[in-house]
């Protein structure tokens, strides 16, 4: 069995363009955002090991947050994973896969989730 890393943000709380029905476009939706991010790993994480033998987590959220291109209205909130992929896998080559799952916020009634996950791996 191979070794493997995964890098993980979860919850992150974000407002983006999204939706494909009048009450819903035009203005922000609040969606809840996780990234995973797999990595082939360095062969040992000593005590002294640089960053650069990793990935930042911040890389992570900015790709949930700020990469997300302001005033672009994602009809699908697949749209808006396959956009944080992208900007996983553009930013870093050793990225081999990432996964996106959303929760939209707004529709939920109660605790419900309502939402997708999308795993995307490097082409």
């Amino acid at each position: 069995m191979d070794d493997s890393l995964t890098l993980q943000v979860d919850d992150i709380e974000v407002d983006v363009l999204t939706g494909i029905y009048s009450e819903e476009t035009g203005k922000p939706q609040p969606l809840r955002i996780s990234v995973a991010a797999k990595m082939k790993p360095a062969y040992r994480y000593e005590p002294d090991t640089a960053l650069s033998a990793s990935k930042n987590y911040m890389d992570l959220k900015f790709a949930a947050t700020e990469a997300l291109t302001p005033g672009l209205h994602f009809k699908l909130i697949e749209s808006v994973a396959d956009h944080i992929c992208d900007t996983l896998f553009v930013g870093d080559p050793r990225v081999e896969a990432v996964t996106v799952k959303i929760v939209k916020l707004a529709i939920a009634e109660g605790r419900e989730k309502i939402g997708m996950t999308l795993t995307r791996e490097r082409r």
